[in-house]
């Protein structure tokens, strides 16, 4: 092989191989995991008839989302316009990005990319997001949709009323370049009945008004199941289902073996009989804590604790372990990260596999796409 090719690059001589030898630190990712995961929230969205449209930034990988696609899903969620930008090179017309979006050469790109694809979409809460988008777009041909964001109980961003969600949806409607195209929300976990009265309102209000209300959509993982009770909503927007994670699993999304994403990671060090340390550091597991006394979970050693990380190294306390069964130096173990959407902007190639045997390796394509 070519010393400067890159020994995970697809097509590399890795496909059909043992992930157990495999070059560590890495996340893999296990397909038939992966592959119940999309059916099994597709499946659900399909039978209470909302449409679902995937958030990509769990992924960042084009296959992933054509396989969302052609199980059911309708266009794409995305955060940021150059991740927005990645998956219209690889085909994708149907795009809402879910980010106020500031700045004269973010909004030119944008203004590029809303000519390159079939349906964009972005959000707006302010005045200000507003004025900025119609200043770019007014003199354009083909007009941007514009979704007004609320804050339903998530406490991020988002207008913070209905009244101040149809005042902003008349603003947008009178703006020269710009359509409006509805509600987006990203609400607080189980906070169902907070996001349907604030919707609903906002809907009553805008109707008032006489303006439609085309699109709404509500979001989030951890309560992904509860859609149903969002009748105001007409779609759905979640990306860590996925892969899933341990903050899902300790959230009742999911359990632990529908975790698709593990990180396989080998024992270095031994210095003492209740501490070992591992090649996985902050560059591979992220400092996510999401509540978590700890860095992730050791599949093979449920007993152990990952108590500190730097960049490079993980520090893993055996005490709760049995003396005779801990792992020792060269042994490689697996974990589940507490939040695997922030793994997937470490790697360039996500690796999967079938019991065990890599299957195929993916480019991460809208890695580092931050902006």
């Amino acid at each position: 092989m070519d010393k400067k090719t890159h020994k995970l690059a697809p097509g590399a001589p890795l496909v059909g191989g043992p992930i157990s030898e495999l070059s560590t630190p890495i996340p893999v990712i296990d397909e038939d995991r992966l592959e119940n995961n999309i059916t099994r929230v597709q499946s659900y969205m399909d039978k209470i008839g909302k449409t679902f449209r995937p958030h990509i930034k769990t992924h960042k990988i084009p296959a992933i989302a054509k396989r969302q696609v052609a199980a059911g899903a309708q266009g794409l969620n995305c955060q940021k316009v150059s991740e927005a930008d990645v998956f219209a090179d690889a085909g994708f017309q149907d795009i809402l990005i879910t980010f106020n979006i500031l700045g004269a050469e973010k909004l030119e790109e944008l203004a590029v990319l809303n000519e390159r694809i079939g349906d964009l979409k972005v959000v707006a809460d302010s005045t200000t997001t507003v004025s900025g988008l119609s200043g770019v777009f007014g003199g354009r041909d083909k007009a941007l949709k514009v979704l007004v964001e609320c804050d339903t109980g998530g406490g991020r961003c988002g207008v913070q009323s209905p009244a101040e969600a149809a005042d902003l949806a008349v603003l947008i409607s009178d703006c020269a370049g710009l359509t409006f195209g509805g509600l987006v929300t990203y609400p607080g976990a189980d906070g169902e009945a907070e996001t349907e009265a604030f919707l609903s309102g906002s809907i009553a209000l805008l109707k008032a008004r006489g303006i439609a209300c085309g699109i709404v959509s509500s979001g989030g993982t951890p309560s992904l199941f509860n859609a149903h009770l969002v009748p105001s909503a007409t779609e759905y927007r979640a990306g860590t289902y996925v892969y899933n994670d341990r903050a899902m699993a300790r959230a009742g999304h999911c359990g632990l073996n529908d975790c698709a994403m593990e990180i396989l990671t080998t024992v270095v060090s031994r210095p003492t009989q209740t501490r070992a340390v591992i090649d996985a550091g902050s560059k591979a597991l992220t400092s996510d804590l999401l509540g978590f006394d700890d860095f992730g979970y050791v599949v093979d050693y449920p007993d152990a604790t990952i108590t500190g990380l730097s960049e490079e190294h993980g520090v893993l306390d055996l005490s709760k372990c049995d003396p005779d069964q801990r792992p020792q130096v060269g042994d490689r173990i697996r974990i589940i990260p507490n939040h695997t959407c922030v793994v997937s902007n470490l790697v360039d190639h996500m690796v999967f596999h079938k019991g065990g045997r890599v299957t195929r390796v993916e480019p991460v394509a809208a890695r580092g796409h931050v902006w």
